[in-house]
């Protein structure tokens, strides 16, 4: 139906008679002379319409033409009197001699022209008519970059000798810190399969079968509240490796994504990736996943500010807290409202709040003062550098309320100051995580990765006795402040694995009814191996520079989980849910529009 592609129509076959066919973008009318421009995936192409060159019947069909239509032109090349050069193809146009409406398009509930000037529609609407939304230049861009980047990443992983394997969809339960979609079955009456949160346990069992370099583009589902770069249903790049060390899956990982920024983005990146103890992020940064695209870190006051008789930094020292702070250079000029403003960011955080100083060309100012000697005012110089112009912010207390606090201050902040350097990447592997953290509500230890990660010290006492003291071989990267992928060494000890499930709660019992196919697999010769997983969508989304995952999904789900385009979920009917042999209770029915 067509010679070429819209966007393919090159300037060296003018006087070429070509056919060309996709949707009016856009049409214009000149006072006798008609102009659409005509697109399709590869891109716009001009057709012109003139009495001189093209027959009756078309120019009487352009001018009834409505937005979106499918037309079929054919016509002959011809340089464009007035050359665009914002269009591939803007020194062209067709001189069209017949036209064809293959297809009419109805009143468009949104516009895929969208005028520079006006702002998109709501993305509720947009998910709703999510075709029409698919066919808008930014779309098109995105899904291909997307294309493009999953070349990538299987081209790199293929030439690093992995193998791509499929894991199943329908598995069983397996605690991965969200809650499992259940399916289910009509075979076994009242059990259930668990739709895969990730392929982890299948990726070991290939290690033990001996594909010792595997990966998957995998589809992973977890039934969890949802945010900007979260889907109930999300892309996964899934790999492991056996017989290797950390260094092996930092280099493999590293490989794979200097392909997918060169391929994707023609841009080189900077290998290895600097390194960052996780310890030492939490207490310089305040987060495991620093934009050390900022300058500034978090700096301990204690030692300078208690004993000067400021009671909410003394209260804080006596309780065994610490007062920590950062110095925002030029951040004088924040308005009292503004400093305010960043007080409530501290709350939301989780901390009481936070106090500020000021020194300005008068002096200094702020709560805490009038207490601020010639002695602490020198060692705020010397030892913090806070100069005239400067501001800084405290939060007195415990670490896991200032760290957070203080993270949170350190990006709002150096977003409204201009401190963070847009022009940069910032990557870097966090290592040397705990492997547990103590869940607020039970107490009890919880995985900070996953329950399969090898402990740095896999002595079985330690983890029974003191399980929170122990550190975990695992690692993430992370990008301009967003993670983009966890890993590790996984525990092939089966002795130890044991101890490491044992100690979230679950009895013996328990480890052997939910694991014991795994540790039966480790039980024949099991290889020493690891590997990472790297979130797709928040890759390719950073990528095109989009601030949700949904805009670079072709078919995503809203932040209530629900697909607006084909109304899902749905309900079902009373005699499906008897074949299955559940009855529903609750819930409001209808067909999930």
């Amino acid at each position: 139906m067509r010679d070429a592609g819209c966007g393919q129509v090159e300037a060296s076959w003018s006087g070429r008679e070509v056919r060309v066919i996709g949707w009016v973008h856009r049409r214009r009318d000149l006072g006798g002379l008609f102009f659409v421009d005509l697109r399709d995936r590869t891109g716009l192409l001009q057709l012109s319409f003139g009495p001189d060159w093209s027959d009756a019947a078309g120019l009487e069909l352009v001018a009834e033409l409505n937005p979106e239509d499918v037309v079929q032109a054919t016509g002959v090349v011809a340089p464009r009197p007035e050359p665009n050069p914002d269009m591939l193809t803007g020194e062209i146009e067709i001189r069209v001699s017949s036209l064809r409406r293959v297809s009419v398009s109805d009143a468009l509930p949104i516009l895929v022209y969208q005028p520079p000037d006006e702002e998109l529609p709501s993305e509720e609407l947009r998910l709703r008519h999510r075709i029409l939304d698919l066919r808008r230049p930014e779309m098109q861009r995105n899904l291909r970059l997307r294309h493009v980047a999953t070349n990538a990443v299987r081209a790199s992983l293929t030439e690093q000798g992995f193998v791509e394997i499929e894991t199943p969809l329908l598995t069983r339960q397996t605690p991965e810190g969200a809650r499992d979609y259940l399916v289910p079955s009509r075979v076994h009456r009242g059990r259930f399969f668990a739709l895969p949160q990730s392929p982890q346990l299948y990726k070991q069992l290939l290690m033990c079968g001996g594909f010792d370099r595997y990966f998957q583009i995998a589809k992973c589902l977890r039934d969890e509240d949802l945010r900007a770069d979260r889907q109930p249903e999300f892309t996964q790049i899934d790999v492991e490796m056996a017989f290797v060390e950390q260094d092996d899956v930092f280099r493999a990982a590293e490989k794979m994504f200097a392909r997918i920024w060169r391929d994707g983005l023609e841009r080189d990146l900077s290998v290895p990736f600097r390194r960052l103890p996780h310890a030492e992020a939490m207490e310089r940064y305040g987060t495991d996943k620093p934009d050390l695209r900022i300058p500034w870190e978090i700096r301990d006051f204690t030692d300078a500010l208690t004993g000067i008789g400021f009671g909410i930094f003394d209260g804080a020292a006596r309780a065994g807290g610490r007062v920590r702070g950062l110095v925002l250079p030029g951040g004088a000029a924040l308005s009292r409202s503004r400093i305010a403003h960043y007080d409530k960011l501290a709350q939301e955080a989780g901390a009481k709040g936070a106090l500020w100083l000021k020194r300005t060309a008068d002096g200094w100012s702020g709560p805490p003062a009038k207490l601020v000697g010639e002695e602490v005012a020198g060692m705020l110089d010397a030892e913090f550098g806070v100069g005239e112009g400067d501001l800084v912010f405290f939060v007195a207390g415990g670490d896991a309320e200032s760290s957070p606090a203080l993270d949170r201050l350190r990006r709002a902040a150096a977003r409204e100051l201009g401190a963070v350097d847009e022009s940069g990447e910032a990557w870097l592997w966090i290592t040397e995580f705990p492997l547990y953290h103590r869940d607020p509500d039970t107490g009890l230890p919880v995985p900070a990765q996953h329950a399969f990660t090898m402990p740095a010290d896999p002595d079985p006492e330690r983890l029974r006795e003191d399980p929170l003291s122990v550190n975990a071989v695992a690692d993430d990267i992370v990008y301009n402040g967003i993670e983009f992928a966890s890993g590790s060494i996984r525990c092939h000890l089966p002795e130890v694995q044991r101890v490491i499930l044992e100690a979230t709660g679950l009895t013996p019992e328990e480890v052997e009814a939910r694991f014991g196919f795994l540790l039966e697999a480790f039980r024949y010769g099991v290889p020493p191996h690891g590997g990472f997983a790297v979130g797709m969508d928040r890759v390719v989304a950073e990528m095109v520079g989009c601030a949700s995952i949904r805009d670079v999904i072709a078919f995503p789900k809203t932040a209530a989980a629900r697909g607006l385009l084909e109304r899902s979920p749905s309900s079902v009917t009373p005699a499906e849910l008897e074949e299955l042999g559940i009855s529903v209770t609750g819930g409001t029915g209808g067909d999930g529009a």
